[in-house]
């Protein structure tokens, strides 16, 4: 085929790139996983974590600070209440989480072919949460703003390999620390139709979000259904804090989902040993999983983890190294054999840049999560420097990575196309696949094409910038909110997010704390 023909028919190199860019890309809800979890320890392994978990809740127990009503509904459980501390009898938080915690749950969204199920077979990915900085290649490292915050919200609702529009995806450090909750939760509404996570940092904050979601769902559907997924971390080694049980409290009340997450830097907040940490991990999240069903009964809820390791020579937290690794394999099997939805995972890393380490740390515990049977995943994208910052960049690399793991967790494709007999009996020996009619018929689906990879020629590649994948997702992150599209939203809801917000902030004086 001459040049001129093949101009005609596709349009070249150019035509063809220009094609793969403005493809619609099918959006997924959330992920079906088709294949096996990674079984890392034995059932006899599994057990004696079990075991010894039970044994660390009712010697040592687990402190529960700044909340006597707290310390009152676990007495009225049957729990041991010394103080402060709570000693559980064996077996006491167990059949309290059997008895009536949901293996899995539907968060419902502002849009309902966003709704997503958390549990059972499925993964739903959500970014970073919480960084204080955000850095691009352009600006470099700098405290984030609402402008960041938003910018965030609009990438990942447009970002396919995202499920969730997540919660505190950076703190926008221009606002009061006490009002700007009602900016997040409405970027979220507004900028979004992903479900979303709400604010966690005071009980009066959590009830706000409640509010709003209300407002947005009706007040008997979020009484009945979940709107909310939210954070709440186990201040590690063995310490519920009164902010953590306020906003638990306030969301297991309303029937609103909480991941109760033991943060755990190992060898600084658990013993240097996996297995020591494991079942620190475990002993930590049954505390507070059954103490979730004593507020309400079948309030939806994930045992969650996140587990990295400090150095022992400096003291600094580590990422993407084996040991984490085989935390996240044990503790997604316990979560199993508990019969919750499980959480831990994401792009973490310790670069200060979007550059080789963070990619491969990234990738180390992407992957593992992925293939350890991770429900919901929080930190997919964004992660930079041990979470103190949301990097632009490394959004857009760490979204490449989630689209992947959508393809690995579909399973291989064995129907009859899959299989290629077809192919094989066209082509025979000695020849090549690239103009059989199966090839034909099936490349424009065949094998993940990376948004952000370059894989062509080193005088193609020179000819397009000599670009390194930092400057390509730099490209891809402006081009993206330039072309940004709102979701519909309710006008009505719209106004009525817009006039509490008003409201609740002038009834109140602004805070930094």
């Amino acid at each position: 085929m001459s040049e001129r023909a093949s101009r005609r028919k596709g349009g070249g190199r150019e035509g063809r790139r220009e094609a793969r860019e403005n493809k619609v890309v099918e959006k997924a809800a959330f992920i079906e996983r088709k294949i096996p979890y990674m079984e890392y320890l034995s059932e006899e392994s599994l057990q004696l974590i079990e075991d010894n978990a039970d044994i660390l809740l009712e010697e040592i127990g687990i402190d529960f600070l700044d909340d006597p009503e707290a310390l009152e509904i676990w007495k009225n459980a049957g729990a041991d209440v010394r103080g402060t501390r709570v000693h559980f009898p064996k077996g006491l938080c167990r059949s309290l989480i059997q008895a009536t915690a949901p293996r899995e749950y539907v968060q419902y969204a502002r849009n309902p072919e966003r709704n997503v199920i958390i549990g059972g077979p499925r993964t739903v990915l959500v970014p970073a949460y919480g960084s204080p900085f955000v850095h691009d290649i352009d600006k470099g490292r700098r405290y984030a703003t609402i402008e960041d915050f938003d910018n965030f919200v609009k990438l990942a609702y447009m970002a396919p390999g995202l499920h969730h529009s997540g919660g505190t995806i950076c703190e926008p450090v221009d606002l009061p620390v006490n009002k700007r909750h009602f900016d997040m939760v409405y970027s979220h509404f507004k900028h979004s139709d992903k479900p979303l996570m709400g604010s966690v940092t005071h009980h009066e904050r959590a009830q706000d979000t409640v509010d709003m979601a209300k407002l947005v769902f009706g007040e008997e559907f979020v009484d009945q259904n979940c709107v909310l997924t939210s954070l709440i971390n186990v201040n590690s080694p063995m310490v519920y804090d009164g902010t953590m049980l306020g906003s638990l409290k306030v969301y297991a009340r309303n029937n609103q989902a909480t991941v109760i997450s033991p943060f755990i830097l190992a060898g600084a907040m658990s013993p240097v040993t996996t297995a020591g940490t494991v079942t620190q991990i475990l002993a930590e999240a049954l505390a507070g999983i059954a103490f979730t069903q004593l507020i309400r009964p079948g309030a939806p809820v994930i045992f969650g983890t996140f587990a990295a390791a400090v150095s022992m020579a400096t003291g600094a937290p580590t990422f993407g190294t084996p040991e984490p690794s085989m935390v996240i394999y044990a503790a997604a099997a316990l979560a199993r054999r508990l019969g919750v939805p499980f959480r831990s995972g994401g792009g973490l890393c310790g670069s200060k840049l979007p550059d080789a380490q963070a990619a491969y740390e990234a990738a180390n515990t992407l992957q593992t999560s992925a293939l350890a049977g991770v429900n919901f995943m929080l930190h997919t994208a964004g992660w930079l420097e041990g979470g103190l910052a949301m990097g632009y960049e490394k959004f857009i690399m760490d979204c490449d990575q989630a689209s992947m793991i959508g393809v690995l967790l579909g399973g291989m494709d064995m129907s009859e196309n899959g299989q290629a007999l077809d192919a094989v009996r066209e082509v025979g020996p000695g020849k090549h696949y690239l103009g059989s009619e199966h090839t034909l018929r099936n490349f424009e689906t065949a094998f993940y094409r990376s948004t952000v990879a370059d894989n062509n020629s080193f005088e193609q590649w020179t000819a397009d910038g000599a670009l390194d994948a930092a400057q390509r997702a730099n490209g891809l992150w402006k081009k993206m909110l330039n072309e940004y599209q709102a979701p519909a939203i309710d006008p009505a809801v719209d106004e009525s997010l817009l006039d509490f917000m008003a409201r609740r902030k002038g009834s109140f004086a602004d805070r930094d704390y």
